[in-house]
């Protein structure tokens, strides 16, 4: 899903908390207390709840957050969860949703090519190739899903995931990295289909090095 979405869709909530607030009455004749309609806040909130853990997960504190602050139809349950919203819009025009979760792929890609390189050490050399082409692939998703450019397309109903040579074409065309680099990305996939698919004698143990090399310096040169 584009960052674009995201916004679209936050703002539509926005506006559904805010038609939810229309429906405002009080209750009690010497402390009156204010509330909102149960059924439209019910949904509301639902909604809401959806839409957070997709973004953030159950486990992030805005998820918690919401499910602790808008448990009732106060109107303040109401003011909250709006709150709430206009935090996470925030989040997200800023790209801080996006910067957060390079940091977080940024220590499982290290862990992983720390595998790759204890695996070639130990002489593994093809399960090391297809290792570093995997991370350099969800490297290449990563832009893709900060530059906006789609990472799956519709087939029969369903969303069926782009190559990574498709991905590579369209960081190149918008200029997220060179058309040198490109190329090299375009070897690299290569290297690790080999591997993947059996031809081990089309590659040496030098050349995987070389692999994970290369694609250390260039996912520290063009970081997600």
């Amino acid at each position: 899903m584009k960052l674009s979405d995201l916004i679209r869709r936050i703002d539509e909530l926005i506006a559904m908390g805010q038609e939810v607030q229309k429906t405002q009455y009080s209750e009690g004749d010497r402390f009156p207390l204010q509330y909102v309609k149960d059924a439209p806040m019910t949904g509301f909130r639902t909604a809401c709840l959806s839409f957070i853990e997709r973004v953030y997960e159950k486990e992030h504190t805005h998820f918690a957050q919401f499910s602790t602050k808008t448990d009732a139809h106060f109107f303040s349950d109401s003011e909250r969860a709006l709150a709430i919203l206009a935090a996470i819009r925030s989040e997200l025009k800023g790209g801080w949703l996006f910067d957060i979760k390079g940091l977080v792929a940024a220590e499982l890609f290290s862990d992983f090519l720390d595998q790759s390189e204890h695996l070639l050490e130990q002489g593994y050399k093809d399960a090391a190739a297809v290792m570093i082409g995997s991370v350099l692939e969800e490297h290449l998703r990563q832009h893709c899903i900060r530059h906006e450019v789609q990472v799956s397309d519709i087939k029969d109903g369903k969303p069926v995931p782009r190559k990574a040579d498709r991905l590579n074409s369209e960081l190149a065309r918008i200029a997220v990295y060179s058309a040198l680099d490109s190329k090299q990305v375009t070897a690299w996939l290569g290297l690790r289909n080999d591997a993947a698919h059996g031809h081990y004698d089309y590659f040496t143990k030098e050349q995987v090095h070389n692999l994970l090399r290369g694609v250390i310096e260039f996912m520290t040169r063009v970081a997600a």
